[in-house]
């Protein structure tokens, strides 16, 4: 349960943080926007949905190279 309540809390997070301007952003603020998301890929990766998320982008991935053939 505690996994769910990190990932909650760190998707309104990254949805905070990328709302802002992009003009006002430090390096230092660039980089803290990159660990939470990564942070954030981490905790998601073995739930239901991260396995969700990787076979809808697998099947997207495969569609368009065959799209391209």
């Amino acid at each position: 349960m505690l996994t769910i309540n990190v990932t909650l809390l760190l998707v309104v997070i990254v949805f905070f943080r990328l709302r802002r301007r992009t003009e006002a952003r430090s390096r230092f603020d660039e980089k803290l926007s990159v660990v939470i998301v990564l942070a954030l890929g981490v905790l998601i990766a073995p739930t239901p949905a991260g396995r969700g998320i990787l076979n809808f982008l697998g099947q997207l991935a495969s569609g368009v190279t065959q799209a391209s053939r």
